[in-house]
């Protein structure tokens, strides 16, 4: 431990921390911009942490300065406050000052510490930064003139996925964050994961609204009706208040039938879905010696990494469609040709966790009769937008249950698709029934569960011992991918998500930013995950049923309309294809 002193009262703290840790641990809060979740991203290039330290000649940036032992830190003096507040003021006179047109309006980390610093309006005039608007992406929107050059998503996007697709372009005051060469998201290897939005602390990054589509559909009197991935139950609530790792389950079923919703489902009846086509695929090519691993594909963000950078391994991919896509099918086939709705009357809108959804609703492999399978979605933020815009007040919402009369019934197995290695474990949990015919003495595959950035496992199913790893961030998943390509992969089924922590932590969630979450402790940042998952493995103990077979709606599904899994119907409906095809760059 280190003795140090701040404002001339004595702490003990953790060698190894920079001033500002040691600072947030001791009850200080240092105002940053550019330094992120313990040092993610901590570039000192803001300069909006500055203090006094001895043995420094000058100001230091707290975000990269070290503790020393004996060191005596000063927040509050003269010289550091006036520092503090020119450097916030600097980067207002060059910021699109637009507030209240900006989605960040309320969630803005720079008008947060301006408040902090005291920064006075209009103290520099002069040139603004040229702004780039980039709209070309279904999936992400980007505004250079609100970008105030912090690095964050630069950062995220190395440490998450191992991937450069943003970095500063052009030099001095024309610097910009951006694509190689000032490119569109849509025109990059971006895989559209959203991950460079979650951590955006101005509106410069943000994703597509596809509210204006959900509008007009509803002007047009079209039957719209609404399903919700299971990871967005175990977060909306933070956007009104609740504690991370809070249920909002029955909240928000109550909030989207007061939005005019026609029928509100939960995207697990398709996960339920999804395991029985995907465990029946696994089966049937460990059998018949199909293409092994074989992969999962529920992750758009994932499928799109794939397609850019290891195209050769596209047969390692299930050809299921992902949860969401299948009820999209579901909906305006059999629920449509059940209740007399148009397919083409009836128009699908996903809430999701993740900003690649957006661009996969729009795939044209993801069509059946001609009709887009969802029509549009909404991340959970937006979700909160229109909760709020209706005028709902959230904490007077009762508790209701999702529509079910047709199509879904959902088991836990569905609800922890949201967390990492939750596919995994619901596919085993129907893999094990199909191969011994006996259930698992217990459900809870805890091997594939956590956030470890590689899960391993081995299990004998009905006398086959079968090899499962589990990877999250395409960092990690780029291990396992290369010894696959080098022919050493020694696993017959691997689960890749694209988002670290799966879907619980997509790029379309609420923004985990302390300072906008004054009920939440200082490390949420390392636990908001972890609060996520269990709050679905919750729900999923809370099931009575916790097996995707045991589904009685999914059963009579294939009983009355499929005729079973991986079917001809089936594969008509729930499977699709991927481009190998696909360019790193477009012209």
């Amino acid at each position: 431990m280190l003795n140090i002193k701040i404002e001339g009262v004595p702490y003990q703290v953790e060698e190894g921390l920079t001033i500002l840790e040691a600072a947030k641990k001791c009850g200080y809060e240092i105002p940053s911009l550019c330094s992120f979740n313990h040092g993610e991203c901590s570039q000192g290039s803001c300069r909006v942490c500055l203090v006094e330290a001895t043995g420094a000649r000058g100001l230091v940036a707290s975000c990269v300065y070290p503790v020393s032992e004996g060191m005596e830190i000063k927040i509050s003096t003269p010289k550091a406050t006036e520092a503090r507040r020119t450097s916030v003021e600097l980067l207002l006179s060059n910021h699109n000052q637009n507030c209240q047109q900006c989605d960040k309006n309320g969630k803005c980390e720079l008008l947060h510490v301006a408040k902090l610093v005291g920064a006075r309006e209009g103290m520099y005039a002069g040139a603004k930064t040229p702004a780039t608007i980039d709209k070309l992406s279904p999936s992400i929107y980007r505004d250079t003139s609100k970008c105030i050059l912090c690095g964050r998503c630069v950062a995220r996007c190395k440490n998450a996925h191992g991937l450069g697709i943003l970095g500063f372009e052009k030099r001095g005051f024309n610097t910009i964050v951006s694509p190689a060469e000032n490119r569109s998201f849509a025109n990059s290897p971006c895989i559209l994961c959203g991950q460079c939005v979650t951590v955006c602390p101005t509106g410069a990054l943000m994703e597509v609204s596809d509210v204006a589509k959900v509008d007009e559909a509803f002007a047009k009197g079209k039957y719209v009706v609404v399903q919700t991935a299971p990871a967005v139950r175990a977060a909306l609530g933070e956007e009104f208040g609740d504690k991370v790792g809070t249920l909002a389950t029955g909240k928000m079923v109550a909030a989207l039938r007061r939005l005019g919703f026609k029928k509100v489902f939960d995207t697990n009846f398709g996960a339920d879905l999804t395991i029985m086509e995907e465990a029946t695929e696994l089966l049937g090519r460990i059998k018949d010696g199909g293409v092994l691993p074989m992969i999962t594909s529920c992750s758009p963000g994932w499928i799109n990494y794939c397609e850019y950078n290891y195209a050769d391994l596209i047969p390692h991919l299930s050809s299921c469609k992902s949860p969401h896509e299948m009820m999209g099918a579901i909906l305006k086939t059999y629920y449509a040709e059940k209740t007399g709705v148009k397919p083409e009357d009836m128009f699908v809108v996903s809430i999701m966790p993740c900003t690649a959804k957006k661009y996969e609703a729009q795939r044209e492999e993801l069509k059946t009769n001609g009709l887009s399978d969802v029509d549009a979605v909404l991340t959970t933020r937006e979700l909160a937008r229109i909760i709020r815009r209706a005028g709902i007040m959230w904490n007077r919402l009762p508790e209701e249950e999702f529509d079910n009369d047709i199509v879904g019934e959902y088991s836990g197995a569905g609800v922890i698709f949201g967390a990492t290695g939750g596919v995994m474990e619901a596919a085993l949990r129907t893999a094990a029934k199909k191969l011994t015919g006996k259930e698992l003495a217990d459900p809870e595959i805890k091997d594939v569960r956590g956030l470890d950035g590689i899960k391993e496992a081995t299990y004998n199913l009905g006398g086959a011992e079968v090899r499962v790893a589990v990877a999250h961030g395409m960092k990690n998943a780029k291990v396992l991918l290369d010894e696959i390509r080098a022919g050493k992969s020694p696993y017959q089924f691997i689960e890749i998500m694209g988002c670290p922590g799966g879907c619980v932590a997509g790029g379309g969630q609420p923004y985990v930013k302390p300072c906008f979450m004054p009920n939440e402790d200082d490390d949420i940042l390392d636990t908001y995950k972890e609060k996520r998952a269990a709050a679905l493995y919750k729900e999923d103990r809370m099931k009575k049923n916790r097996l995707s077979h045991e589904n009685k709606q999914i059963i009579e599904l294939y009983e009355k309309f499929l005729g079973e899994p991986n079917s001809h119907k089936a594969h008509e409906l729930l499977h699709t294809s991927y481009n190998a095809n696909r360019e790193k760059f477009k012209d």
